[in-house]
């Protein structure tokens, strides 16, 4: 019988092993390892140290609203990670798993959603954040994506991507945390274990930020990109979800106006109009 992966214990494991003991008023002393202990876990949020043990083992996988709320508090969690934590705690109705033989597409309305965004460069991302469409201004803007167009192996496995992206460190921690927020309804997702088993293998800085368990959902931000066609450019995003796909997400790009980028991104459109 396949044993069942405990989700809630990673998580708890590796934010506590993030949380500094100064911050508590916790002398530090001599560790053997980083961040609070589990009895100064327990201790801080009210609860026996044996049940803490019990949530971190498995033994225990449903911890009250109230359990929740106190270990959020030591932990300090922000409110995305919370609402994470509640969901390990309590699990929400999980998405049928993906068959193999059914790969994750966008609908032929929202391809053409996309073509009809002449002025913006847009994609969409699949739930373990592989491409599934873009339309011709984000080619132009980003070129193509190497192998099967998946962003998080393109980020870490690509030698080009930290040429791409200027600020490499902060792209791999937000892409890093953005899978683990986009894939927290379906963990067991065949497309998902594989993914994350190979790049745990093949990247060494993947496999220690996934171990952080950082969460954050791929909402809106700013980043720097190193276009093919115009050069460097810096776009704000927003993410839009498909209420038709749940976990599927349109992406959009824009430039401050008036901004040499918004220039890079307005010389694109001319060149997409001539093609």
């Amino acid at each position: 019988m396949r044993s069942v992966p405990n989700l809630l214990g990673e998580f708890l494991r590796a934010r506590r092993e993030l949380t500094r003991p100064e911050d508590h008023g916790l002398p530090v002393g001599r560790r053997r390892v980083p961040g609070l202990r589990r009895e100064e876990v327990a201790m801080l949020a009210g609860i026996s140290a044996d049940y803490y043990l019990r949530l971190e083992r498995g033994r225990d996988r449903h911890p009250s609203t109230q359990v929740v709320e106190a270990l959020a508090r030591v932990l300090e969690l922000d409110a995305e990670s919370t609402a994470y934590l509640a969901s390990l705690a309590a699990p929400a109705p999980r998405v049928p798993r993906r068959s193999r033989r059914e790969p994750e597409r966008a609908a032929p309305e929202i391809v053409r959603l996309l073509e009809s965004m002449a002025g913006v460069p847009a994609f969409v991302l699949g739930r373990c954040m592989d491409v599934l469409a873009a339309n011709r201004l984000c080619e132009l803007l980003c070129g193509t994506i190497p192998g099967d167009g998946n962003i998080v192996r393109h980020v870490f496995l690509d030698p080009g991507a930290r040429e791409f992206y200027p600020d490499w460190s902060d792209v791999a921690e937000e892409t890093v945390a953005a899978l683990r927020a986009s894939a927290a309804d379906a963990p067991d997702d065949p497309r998902l274990v594989t993914l994350v088993g190979e790049l745990s293998v093949r990247s060494d800085e993947f496999r220690r930020l996934w171990a952080r368990h950082d969460v954050r959902a791929k909402a809106a931000g700013r980043k720097r990109l190193v276009s093919p066609v115009v050069g460097e450019v810096t776009v704000g995003w927003e993410s839009l979800a498909v209420a038709s796909a749940p976990g599927q997400l349109v992406v959009t790009y824009f430039a401050e106006p008036g901004s040499p980028s918004a220039a890079a991104l307005a010389r694109l459109q001319e060149l997409a109009a001539r093609q």
